[in-house]
């Protein structure tokens, strides 16, 4: 007898995994569902992975109504019955998001259209798919990298997009459109994804093309998640016409491309390489600001008041100061995906990349930077960096944000770590640290970046800090690693008085103005800052006025 296996949810929350005869079962509930839906002149959507973007996605969807007011889709979010993944199924079926944002639209829409207007479900089995007149595809393409700070040892994670693709071909209905939302390498869609399909539609005695479609997300977190996927502007091609103007018309069905214009391509390849573009763009004008930021430091140069300066030029208003990292899920590695594909996918030896693997190994590392800033912060005070008491400010990759995938603060943490430092983190918008607390199987096994450093097992038994002022009692130093709403305003003398002592402060996003450095270093502190160089000029102002 197979013992029975369990998915826990982030709460805690146990649910045991279906049993191959309640497949059978949920498939026959399903039908007679469906059955009913159609008798109300609803489409059938499916969800394949209902999570960063496909739970969100589906309630846009299932939100989505005529010029009547009424709904016309019924959307069904389909997620295999991992052990790791299948809690999201009973928790969607619940009306509650599996999701977790800062966005209050994201449980409110789910809600509605779970418990209200009855338009979104969840299910466990690929049968499914069998229902459906559009397939939406939101299964995790990865980009695996083996080494930290070289990105050209990486490769795309390929599988389970493979996989699911598999199965969709040979259960769909030879019209269904199948509509990949993932971000992928360019080339995918027709490379990849239309000779799995095409093989198994001729296994299936079925003479016409697969309708396959790409168009890609812009999902931003936050608390403008469902408007960043709802009303913001969409690209979006197919591998034939027919499937060109399938997507078309259901992205004109969802999504508010009155305000939002549609931008349609040739081929779909067009389509994935302009998610790439975009994405490496921001990439390596963050890293290029990367080095502007070590020569500012080294040079008595303040690189907040340079670019507040240069951004008075309206061509350059956008200029971002770079940070300790870019985190989240696509910067980070969607260049990585385009540098792979020009070789796997489409077969070229020769190494036309220089630029955008040399933007994502800057980005990878320049965190890294900010523990030394700590050392030396801590070192100029007379204490060592080992034992020492470190509170670090936000783990998030950007602020008033609860996502840590990426996240500068994280290879912080790491370094520090392995330095000997003991840490504290504090974040106000997160409840769990996976990347570190389960960084065994976190984001998957053998991947997690503490196989980079050493020392790091005892970083699973950390958790965040819920009191801010308390967090900082007896710390030998704060690190400001994110621009956290809660800590712009932070009265220096107040913090001082919650550690107890003077510390360090070792400010990495532009936290701290010229006033609030000085009134550090009048209370004793050493301060350290990203891209701030004129803070020792502060400080031997402080030194000369005593």
């Amino acid at each position: 007898m197979t013992e029975q296996e369990y998915s826990f949810s982030p709460s805690g929350e146990k649910f045991p995994i279906p049993s191959e005869q309640a497949h059978q079962e949920e498939f026959e509930t399903l039908t007679k569902i469906v059955d009913q839906q159609r008798q109300k002149g609803r489409e059938i959507v499916v969800v394949v992975g209902v999570g960063f973007v496909g739970a969100v996605m589906a309630a846009v969807v299932a939100d989505s109504t005529d010029e009547h007011g009424e709904p016309k889709k019924f959307v069904i979010g389909m997620q295999r019955p991992s052990v790791r993944s299948y809690w999201k199924i009973p928790l969607l079926n619940r009306g509650l998001s599996p999701v977790k944002s800062e966005d209050p639209e994201v449980d409110v829409l789910i809600h509605n259209c779970v418990k209200e207007k009855k338009t979104l479900m969840a299910t466990y089995t690929y049968d499914v798919l069998s229902l459906a007149d559009v397939v939406v595809v939101d299964v995790q393409c990865d980009y695996l990298k083996e080494s930290l700070g070289d990105c050209r040892t990486g490769s795309a994670d390929m599988a389970a997009l493979e996989t699911s693709l598999g199965f969709i071909a040979e259960k769909i209905k030879p019209e269904a459109l199948v509509l990949i939302e993932t971000t992928v390498a360019p080339g995918t869609t027709e490379q990849v994804a239309y000779p799995i399909m095409k093989k198994i539609f001729r296994r299936r005695n079925i003479d016409t093309d697969p309708l396959l479609a790409h168009s890609y997300e812009r999902v931003m977190p936050g608390k403008n998640y469902v408007a960043s996927i709802r009303d913001f502007w969409r690209v979006c091609s197919g591998v034939n016409q027919s499937a060109k103007d399938k997507v078309k018309k259901f992205l004109e069905d969802v999504l508010n491309t009155d305000d939002f214009p549609l931008t349609v391509l040739d081929k779909p390849i067009e389509s994935e390489t302009a998610k790439i573009i975009e994405n490496s763009y921001r990439a390596t004008i963050l890293a290029f600001m990367d080095e502007w930021s070590l020569f500012s430091e080294r040079n008595g140069v303040d690189l907040k008041k340079v670019i507040e300066a240069i951004k008075m030029r309206p061509t350059h208003s956008n200029m971002l100061f770079p940070g300790p990292g870019i985190g989240g899920y696509c910067l980070p590695k969607d260049g990585g995906l385009g540098v792979w594909a020009y070789k796997h996918i489409h077969g070229w030896e020769d190494d036309i990349f220089k630029i955008t693997p040399l933007a994502i190994d800057i980005n990878d590392t320049r965190s890294l930077h900010a523990a030394q800033l700590v050392r030396d912060a801590l070192r100029n005070m007379g204490r060592p960096i080992a034992a020492a008491d470190i509170l670090l400010l936000g783990a998030a990759y950007r602020e008033d944000v609860g996502d840590t995938r990426y996240s500068g603060s994280e290879m912080i943490v790491r370094k520090l770590t392995e330095m000997g430092g003991e840490i504290r983190v504090h974040d106000p918008f997160l409840e769990h640290w996976w990347e570190l607390e389960a960084q065994d199987t976190y984001p998957q096994p053998q991947y997690s970046w503490s196989r980079f450093f050493h020392r790091q097992e005892k970083l699973k038994e950390l958790t965040i800090e819920k009191d801010l002022w308390g967090a900082m009692k007896g710390v030998e130093a704060i690190v400001l690693g994110v621009r956290h709403s809660h800590y712009l305003d932070m009265d220096p003398e107040a913090v001082v008085n919650a550690v107890g002592k003077p510390c360090a402060i070792i400010d990495c996003f532009c936290i701290l103005d010229d006033e609030k450095i000085e009134q550090y270093f009048k209370l004793g502190c050493e301060v350290k800052g990203m891209g701030r160089g004129h803070i020792q000029r502060i400080k031997e102002k402080v030194r000369k006025a005593l």
